[in-house]
């Protein structure tokens, strides 16, 4: 962008900014000559898609400011009035979390639905908006039967970034085409300052803003207390639990205290919610280390698991102790399959009246024990927008029931009771599972090396490589490019014997060139299948400057033969197929 076009569109957005701290910021930016920095604030709008919006803090149409919330919220507003015809009266849910930001984004976002006439459903505490956990909206757009949900979040982000999720009115994220009619309004709205945003008393006022019930969160606690599928041991079980500074240490504990589970500590550094994150540098469960003062604490307290939430408590991490003295952390392949297995092979209902989905880059464990058990299975994309639509869609044409979807990234549901991703209830099902253990004098280890043992090992693994800024993005897309134009025949010591491309939505088989249709909506995936199971798949991610490659190895195990032997095995495999394919995209100019 020329120089003097870039000076005429900072100069436009600040005349069009109703928040003094903003224009203060880009007014200084422009006595500085910051151009560099001016540039990158004004690339281009925020990308509104299926996960809404999120990105870094700040002034500017590239950052999330008051400014683009209240313009992307009139855009919304707008596309509902298009096509909800009742929205007027059904409304829309908001909640927050506790992100720098997120108290004002809340009111900015609730003053604008007001204005063009539709009630915000906020939750509230003594007339002020309250954190909550983000299932809590998908779940309150349901029971509420709202228009809409949108949740205040930049979930497990570093502390600068901030977010604006959308749910439909199935309570399930938001997909197309959906998301490019909210996007398509978004551009259309000309001024923010032209955006009516009455105050808030006066939305009060006119029944324009309304308090979420308490009754609705007692709800959602009575729902998951009577799925419990076991409810042995609750008491001799010690719990650790972390909210990582987020907005899940009291939610956790109400409905795990409600299930009995008496015997609960929460680390005490990180049960405070502070968006600064003070103990983690970057909080999600996934880092190492995230977990390193829960895993002391529970050393200390002798207890028998681990469970944290991230910082807006739609994921859930766990670490078991180790027999060793330690505790170790399973990955969310690891805990997905526990679940699965724990959900699926007690339920009394017939096999096919029971439906699972998960992703196309979380383990194919899931899947074969689908197999075996008779249960219903799915694949869908990447994310929980696409599992919980799957499932209603599945559930619909079949009669089948949804019993559990996961995604390896750490996010579960179960029994739909939220149609996504939910950390808390999540914690419930692994608190019953590790006292179901207990009183049989049984570990989650163990429970996964059974299942391991009649369903087949899997081992999985995530590499990520971030490229920030324009080049980055750039770099990332020629990567896809170049796998997509010429995919290798071999990785390391290992067969490549077909490619399965989700652009395209075409698996071509190299053994004859034979070609199938992906019956899945297009998006920017390579999947490479290997030969005895194995796979590697790539793709860029959706909310970071990143690419992610997703890595999973079949390994056969002997009957007799010791299972740490066969697992060792595995791991070599693993990591040697990781180097392989981390050296041939390292290549790509």
């Amino acid at each position: 962008m020329q120089r003097d076009a870039l000076i005429t569109k900072v100069r436009s957005f600040i005349e069009d900014d109703p928040d003094p701290t903003s224009r203060a910021e880009l007014e200084a930016l422009l006595a500085r000559g910051a151009d560099d920095e001016l540039a990158e604030r004004f690339r281009g709008p925020l990308e509104f898609g299926t996960a809404g919006l999120r990105g870094v803090l700040g002034a500017g149409e590239s950052r999330m400011n008051r400014a683009v919330i209240i313009k992307t919220t009139a855009g919304l507003a707008r596309y509902l009035l298009d096509t909800v015809p009742d929205v007027a009266t059904r409304g829309v849910v908001l909640g927050r979390d506790a992100r720098r930001g997120s108290v004002e984004f809340l009111e900015e976002a609730a003053a604008v639905l007001a204005g063009a006439g539709i009630p915000a459903h906020v939750f509230e505490r003594d007339g002020e908006s309250t954190i909550v956990p983000t299932p809590f909206v998908s779940y309150a757009v349901r029971v509420l039967d709202a228009a809409a949900g949108v949740m205040i979040t930049a979930s497990h982000n570093p502390p600068e970034y901030n977010g604006y999720k959308v749910y439909a009115a199935n309570s399930a994220q938001i997909v197309p085409p959906m998301d490019a009619g909210i996007a398509g309004a978004i551009e259309a709205v000309q001024s923010v300052r032209a955006v009516p945003r009455p105050s808030r008393d006066e939305a009060r006022a006119r029944g324009l803003r309304r308090a979420v019930d308490r009754a609705v969160i007692d709800g959602y606690y009575d729902e998951i207390a009577k799925r419990s599928r076991r409810s042995e041991g609750r008491d001799a079980v010690t719990i650790v639990y972390t909210p990582m500074h987020g907005v899940g240490d009291e939610y956790a504990h109400e409905l795990l205290a409600k299930l009995g589970f008496t015997r609960v500590e929460s680390v005490p550094e990180q049960a405070e919610p502070d968006g600064s994150f003070p103990t983690v540098r970057f909080p999600n469960p996934e880092e190492p280390g995230a977990l390193s003062l829960a895993t002391a604490l529970a050393r200390a307290r002798g207890a028998d698991v681990v469970i944290a939430n991230d910082p807006d408590a739609d994921r859930l991490a766990m670490a078991v102790p180790d027999g060793h003295g330690g505790f170790v952390q399973l990955d969310g392949n690891q805990v997905g399959v526990l679940l699965g297995h724990y959900l699926l092979a007690d339920d009394p209902r017939p096999a096919k009246e029971r439906l699972a989905i998960t992703t196309i880059v979380s383990s194919p464990l899931l899947g074969m024990i689908c197999q075996k058990l008779g249960v219903r299975y799915g694949e869908t994309l990447t994310g929980f927008k696409w599992i919980t639509n799957k499932a209603m869609e599945v559930e619909a044409a079949t009669g089948a029931t949804f019993v559990f979807g996961y995604e390896e990234a750490l996010g579960y549901t179960i029994d739909a009771v939220v149609r996504d991703k939910d950390g808390i209830s999540a914690a419930a099902r692994v608190a019953e599972l590790v006292a179901s253990l207990k009183v049989r004098g049984q570990t989650v280890l163990g429970r996964l090396e059974a299942i391991y043992r009649q369903f087949g090992l899997v081992v999985s693994k995530q590499h990520n490589v971030t490229r920030p800024g324009t080049e980055g993005a750039a770099r990332i897309k020629r990567e896809m490019a170049a796998m997509r134009a010429a995919p290798p025949r071999v990785i390391g010591d290992e067969k490549v014997i077909a490619v399965r491309d989700y652009l395209s939505r075409v698996r071509t088989s190299f053994g004859d060139d034979a070609t199938d249709p992906l019956d899945l909506p297009p998006s920017d995936v390579l999947s490479f299948e290997l030969e005895g199971g194995s796979r590697v798949t790539m793709r860029p991610s959706g909310t970071e400057p990143k690419i992610k490659y997703y890595l999973d190895v079949v390994e056969p195990l002997g009957a007799k033969e010791p299972f740490e032997t066969g697992r060792a095995r595995a791991l070599s495999r693993l990591d040697r197929l990781e180097k392989a394919f981390v050296t041939l995209t390292a290549a790509i100019a």
